[in-house]
């Protein structure tokens, strides 16, 4: 996979990044580094996590995997800090990342969302205290809104949910961030698998599927538009034999101003599957397609 720039940052990141939400909640240690491990022999070079990830514990797996294998090879790590943003906080939850990642600096370290009950200023003055004391390379913010973007200054990266579905962010997110060099590392291409055709209107959810572990998904795609995207997402893969997968992250990837999209994975296979979908681009009729729905 050829590489891109991340926003102005000067690092360059593969299409396709490696969300880590799934380590030490859906999946153990061992087959965690698995998927680590494939990601990498596949040419992924970023992964993304959080210290909201099950209280610590990808960042404990991904720690692990860095130290079992000797180090991070050119992989940029990213992670993030949860409300609340006080200095105090900020500070204090990058030093727990970093023990926990077992990495002397974090590549990207973002605000996992906006915390209204903080001064932004305030925040900012954390993450440059981070920055100069050499244990943060970049900031970035996450599920922030166009106005949060344009109140703040200095911000290397915005990280979105994006897909089929969920399209807020081309409401002037997009070009924003293009005008600003602000890298776009978006999330949840498949809509957490809603995209894949595996839910059904009868509201029965699969026992162990993402939407069972985080019922919280049901609001946000089982709604009269949502089933609507899936039904023609599966026309369309009926009528040119590509899975419904490979469509959803297929048209997500190639979307202007999106520098990388970051997939989870509960097993290795998965990893191949985005892989394949990322190096055989669509059609130009069937994104066009896909962009009216």
């Amino acid at each position: 996979m050829e590489s891109r720039p991340l926003g102005r940052t000067g690092l360059s990141v593969s299409p396709i990044g490696l969300g880590c939400v799934t380590f030490g909640r859906e999946i153990d240690e061992a087959m965690s580094f698995a998927v680590l491990d494939r990601a990498r022999e596949c040419g992924i070079t970023l992964i993304d996590t959080a210290a909201a990830y099950h209280q610590g514990a990808s960042e404990r797996v991904i720690g692990a995997w860095l130290a079992d294998r000797g180090g991070r090879d050119g992989m940029i790590i990213a992670t993030k800090v949860a409300v609340p943003l006080t200095r105090e906080r900020v500070i204090a939850s990058a030093e727990e990342s970093l023990r926990r990642l077992r990495v002397e600096a974090i590549d990207l370290f973002q605000l996992h969302s906006w915390d209204p009950a903080t001064p932004v200023e305030e925040t900012l003055e954390a993450l440059a205290v981070l920055q100069q004391a050499g244990k943060i390379r970049h900031a970035g913010c996450s599920n922030w809104t166009l106005d949060h973007l344009r109140a703040t200054s200095g911000m290397a990266t915005l990280q979105p949910p994006y897909n089929l579905v969920q399209r807020e962010i081309e409401h002037g997110i997009i070009d924003h961030c293009f005008k600003a060099g602000i890298g776009i590392l978006s999330y949840s291409p498949l809509a957490a698998g809603f995209l894949t055709g595996k839910y059904r209107p009868d509201g029965v959810v699969p026992a162990g599927t993402r939407f069972d572990v985080i019922p919280g998904h049901q609001p946000i795609y089982f709604t009269e538009r949502g089933w609507r995207v899936v039904e023609q997402l599966r026309a369309l893969a009926a009528r040119t034999g590509r899975p419904m997968a490979d469509l959803a992250l297929g048209w997500v990837i190639g979307r202007r101003g999106v520098t990388s999209v970051l997939i989870g994975a509960r097993h290795p296979g998965q990893v191949d599957q985005a892989i394949a979908a990322a190096g055989d681009p669509l059609a130009d009729e069937w994104v066009e397609e896909m962009s009216r729905w």
